[in-house]
């Protein structure tokens, strides 16, 4: 059998760059463990596949019936476009929506149309959830940065796989820790590090223990009167990270900042914030009646501050991320706001119409994954200029090292320096 072509693999529509590849050392090594087992398609199930490339090239190898889950909307359409491309199982759109209409198996969303095999159905992609794992007894997993993702998915593991399920998890050496072998001990028996090879390790977990009764994510926590629920893999988890409150600080929306109010229509209010000149706080920047996205919303800390603080207001909230978006769903219906805030797992806002927002909030990252680069950011810088009306404001809190003043200038519009601390930069910028 030929080797599968790995190198032809794409990232797209996540950010592309010499420095950056669609596979590593680690999918190879899971691709070749996972045949050298023996097992059949149909007991295998993927995690963090990131951008297809064990799939695929389990699939190419004649396996049927995989099982994939990513987290990563760009994850989702990069391996529908690379199946596709290789012939392996035409075009795979992403998962269903929550309120849609269930396809595939079991909830999932099969490969549309056979592959250059004849397959029918090469491989099913799922949510982490029981259609995934029920029956697997081989789980692949690409390790996750965070440890609390790992958790949630190791007790999902053992909730839901076959009681002999294997799980066999690699990353790169250099980002691997003990506390992730600690993490997957909480949930199996026997967990044992293998040589680290090409730069990648291999760690195999066995002996599924029983789950507990209720599952460790989502978990809350109350932030002045804001609640926030996390899943595992949601950047921040529970906590309300600094920039973000910065942000809300400057628009005079933080969680401390609001009082309950009484009206007709209940909600919460902003108390003023004090204005002061360029760089100093600011107060009723944006009108409250208008449509505003929280573009990478994450846990939604910023779609529920605003929608408490403005009941009048159209808030969306969208992450590339399921357990960010999940988490965000969540964190809404928490704080008394699932009829107000709509939430989409997409990436970058791709599927909300141009010039359709009034205000964007932003939080951007600075990873790609565990690379370190700007392109996460810029992406959302260009899909902010997009959804924004003209006139349109874009508020973004930064790393103040970044220096993003000047490119947010070029790709949405006039931008001003609201705020600057040693550790972060508010901006306002205007869509030309």
């Amino acid at each position: 059998m030929p080797e599968f072509p790995y190198s032809r693999l794409r990232r797209w529509p996540d950010v592309e760059a010499d420095n950056l590849q669609a596979y590593d050392a680690t999918d190879v090594l899971l691709v070749e463990r996972a045949l050298a087992l023996g097992f059949p398609g149909e007991e295998i199930a993927v995690i963090g596949d990131e951008y297809g490339a064990i799939t695929l090239a389990l699939t190419d190898a004649g396996l049927r019936g995989i099982r994939v889950h990513q987290d990563l909307a760009t994850g989702r359409r990069a391996l529908a476009r690379n199946a596709a491309e290789q012939g392996l199982g035409g075009s795979v759109s992403g998962y269903p929506d929550e309120d849609a209409e269930p396809r595939g198996v079991g909830g999932g969303h099969a490969a549309a149309g056979p592959d250059r095999l004849g397959s029918p159905t090469p491989f099913v992609a799922h949510e982490l959830d029981g259609d995934l794992l029920t029956g697997a007894r081989l789980v692949l997993l690409q390790l996750p940065k965070s440890l609390a993702e790992l958790e949630e998915i190791a007790d999902a593991v053992a909730r839901w796989a076959a009681p002999d399920a294997v799980l066999v998890a690699g990353g790169r050496v250099k980002h691997m820790t003990l506390g992730q072998n600690e993490v997957l001990g909480r949930s199996f028996g026997r967990v044992q590090a293998e040589r680290a090879e090409r730069k990648s390790r291999l760690v195999v977990a066995s002996e599924p223990l029983p789950a507990p009764t209720e599952p460790p994510f989502p978990v809350t926590a109350e932030h002045d009167g804001l609640t926030l629920v996390a899943h595992g893999g949601a950047f921040a988890g529970s906590r309300l990270d600094i920039g973000t409150r910065v942000l809300l600080e400057v628009l005079g929306v933080a969680p401390e900042a609001l009082r309950q109010a009484q009206g007709p229509r209940g909600g919460w209010v902003a108390e003023p914030v004090e204005a002061a000149g360029d760089g100093g706080w600011v107060a009723e920047l944006v009108e409250a009646s208008r449509t505003v996205i929280d573009l990478g919303c994450g846990t939604g800390a910023l779609a529920a501050s605003w929608a408490l603080a403005h009941p009048d207001a159209r808030v969306i909230a969208t992450d590339r991320s399921a357990a960010a978006a999940a988490s965000a769903r969540a964190t809404a219906a928490a704080n008394g706001l699932a009829g107000r805030i709509t939430v989409t797992h997409d990436d970058a806002g791709s599927e909300l119409a141009d010039a359709s927002a009034d205000v964007v909030l932003l939080n951007p990252p600075f990873h790609l994954g565990t690379s370190v680069h700007t392109g996460a950011a810029t992406r959302l810088f260009e899909a902010a200029a997009r959804l924004l009306r003209p006139g349109g404001e874009l508020f973004t809190v930064f790393n103040s090292s970044l220096g993003y003043r000047a490119e947010l200038t070029r790709i949405v519009g006039a931008t001003e320096q609201l705020h600057r601390t040693s550790k972060f930069t508010v901006t306002r910028s205007i869509r030309r």
